[in-house]
């Protein structure tokens, strides 16, 4: 979703309100997610919508791909089997290690099309970058093999909780689920010990895991955003652009924000992220679900 990397790489407030209360008379890019949309869909069209999503896409298959496979042999490998139904059963802090370990190994795998995909989505008209090829080029040129990896370290910092959380509360929510289902049997004339969850509680399951990671490590991804477009050249309609070597490092570039755009610069595009990123992950927790479920039952 291009509006969400627009607003995380915005320096500008985001806000009507937040122009008024610092007394900025220049006004911003973007002051909302309804006004961002009209703005892009007047100004590209609707293939503004989908810039960097031929990136994103090489991205989470191999990102996808890599950390549920991780994910699935840490499991296994703490809980001595590779039963999925044995899998539930652990404890939260081992499901939180398993994710996060998962989700770096999936993120360094990937990284080079999650850069490409945030440039292609925020460099706006005109284009800096007409194609993926002309930026994974330039890049490579400038900056050599190490550009592609610009802003790693603060995604590897944030992708430790994020994935954490998202597949530790995950495992928790799916363990309140069961324990309700088993209440209500036992408050009913039906009566089960079948501990599977139907299509829909896992989709909430999956659907309340991503907003809560997504609300909690959200700042760290509008910095990862900033590292990742240090540089980019941006028509001077977008506002004052992300220089090179403008945060010395993480924790620098987390001071400099609160310090300059308020708490509220740590959280733009927070509404178009979790919208996006919340559903994505109910989806995908629920097609691992039904995937891991079919190939153990023709495995075994």
């Amino acid at each position: 979703m291009s509006s969400k990397i627009r607003f995380q790489v915005q320096l500008e407030p985001t806000s009507s309100w937040d122009l008024v209360r610092r007394n900025m008379t220049a006004p911003s890019k973007y002051t909302g997610m309804l006004q961002a949309t009209k703005d892009i869909f007047r100004e590209e069209g609707l293939p503004g919508f989908w810039r960097g999503n031929v990136p994103a896409l090489l991205m989470v298959m191999p990102y996808t791909a890599i950390q549920f496979a991780v994910l699935h042999k840490l499991k296994t490998f703490a809980a001595g089997s590779s039963k999925a139904e044995d899998h539930i059963h652990l404890s939260p802090y081992l499901s939180y290690i398993s994710g996060a370990l998962a989700g770096c190994t999936a993120t360094v795998g990937s990284y080079p099309f999650d850069l490409l995909r945030t440039i292609l989505a925020s460099q706006g008209e005109p284009k800096v970058y007409p194609t993926m090829r002309s930026a994974f080029v330039d890049i490579t040129r400038t900056r050599g093999f190490r550009g592609l990896y610009a802003g790693l370290s603060p995604t590897l910092v944030e992708i430790v909780p994020y994935a954490g959380l998202q597949f530790g509360t995950y495992d928790t929510f799916k363990r309140w689920t069961m324990a309700w289902n088993h209440h209500r049997s036992s408050t009913t004339s039906f009566t089960s010990t079948d501990d599977s969850l139907s299509s829909f509680q896992l989709f909430v399951c999956g659907l309340a895991a991503g907003t809560c990671a997504k609300l909690v490590c959200h700042p760290l991804d509008v910095v990862k955003k900033r590292f990742q477009i240090e540089g980019l050249q941006r028509h001077p309609r977008y506002g004052a652009r992300v220089e090179h070597h403008a945060y010395k490092n993480m924790v620098d570039a987390l001071r400099r924000i609160l310090q300059v755009e308020g708490w509220a610069g740590l959280y733009k595009g927070i509404v178009p992220s979790t919208v996006k990123a919340a559903p994505a992950g109910a989806i995908t927790f629920l097609a691992y679900e039904f995937t891991s479920d079919w190939l153990e039952s023709i495995l075994t």
